[in-house]
């Protein structure tokens, strides 16, 4: 099954250092890895060509397998350090599921193993806005919290008093008198082959968002990664 006759390709990158939670990509949220959540992800998007794994780790490689994961090469160290850019690892795991595979692929997804609770549905629609749509690249975004907005923001002068964060973002005193705001969960990213191999670019002039308002969780820190193992056990109706 194809999708609007292009061919589609998924990578998922784990690297193996993390320093916030170590090995963070072979951590459990209930009873799957980080790594099973975006392989059983991948098995829910009939219309891919090809998934594969980028990783520099032999220990994350095999889990990947396991969970049914294409690991048809290995991430090199230059991609897999705390300051390497996802741009250039995106371009090399590309690049090299092509010569694997034997053909090109005209899109991309990236499904970032710290976003484990997310739809097929809200995958597909950011898909979409670029094979059916016609933008260059798409990406998920959330609604960011009324109290988390600019105009919510303070900081602090030197002597501990509290002033807006800019002179440009005067304080809110009512959520509601509050901006629009959207950050980037890590659900999914998907670019077309000349935004990415060509340009080098993700988030371009012409990036759609693709609005989710379903709670999600992109996992940096211990407390995310328990709230992951929460939200699961909330809608898997485990939580006591």
């Amino acid at each position: 099954m194809s999708l609007s006759d292009r061919t589609i390709l998924a990578v998922v990158p784990a690297r193996g250092g993390s320093k916030g939670i170590p090995r963070k990509n072979l951590q459990m949220v209930g009873h799957l890895s980080l790594i099973g959540w975006t392989a059983r992800t991948v098995q829910a998007l009939p219309w891919l060509d090809a998934a594969v794994l980028s990783t520099d780790d032999d220990e994350i490689a095999a889990e990947g397998r396991r969970c049914g994961l294409d690991v048809p090469f290995m991430r090199p160290d230059e991609f897999a350090t705390d300051v390497a850019s996802s741009v250039g690892m995106w371009q090399h795991a590309w690049l090299e599921s092509e010569k694997h595979f034997g053909h090109r692929f005209d899109c991309s997804i990236l499904l970032q193993p710290t976003t484990p609770i997310r739809e097929a549905s809200d995958i597909e629609r950011t898909v979409r806005a670029v094979v059916d749509d016609g933008h260059r690249a798409a990406v998920t975004v959330s609604p960011v919290p009324g109290h988390f907005t600019p105009e919510k923001l303070l900081v602090l002068d030197a002597a501990g008093c509290v002033a807006p964060q800019s002179d440009l973002t005067p304080v809110a005193s009512r959520r509601q008198d509050a901006g629009a705001y959207y950050w980037r969960n890590g659900a999914c990213y998907a670019v077309c082959r000349d935004t990415l191999i060509d340009d080098g670019r993700v988030i371009e002039d012409d990036c759609v968002a693709v609005v989710v308002d379903e709670q999600l969780v992109n996992i940096d820190d211990p407390f995310e990664l328990d709230l992951a193992g929460f939200l699961v056990s909330k809608r898997s109706g485990t939580h006591e």
